[in-house]
């Protein structure tokens, strides 16, 4: 009869030597990798994009109130 330790070690001896999910994990690690990624790019580039689209849009609506 095998023990708890016995029983323990045989589970994790299968758990590591299967490989079935590791295309899986490969994903959700490259996946969280690239959003993590676009996080920081829309981040640095945030203040750039919305302080001069909104400039610019602020002028399209005057020339347009002046018509």
């Amino acid at each position: 009869m095998m023990n708890f330790n016995n029983i323990l070690t045989s589970h994790i001896n299968r758990f590591w030597g299967r490989e079935d999910g590791a295309v899986t994990v490969d994903w959700v690690v490259l996946t969280a990798a690239v959003v993590g990624m676009a996080m920081i790019i829309v981040n640095i580039l945030q203040p750039a994009l919305f302080d001069n689209g909104g400039s610019a849009i602020a002028s399209y609506v005057a020339e347009a109130a002046q018509r």
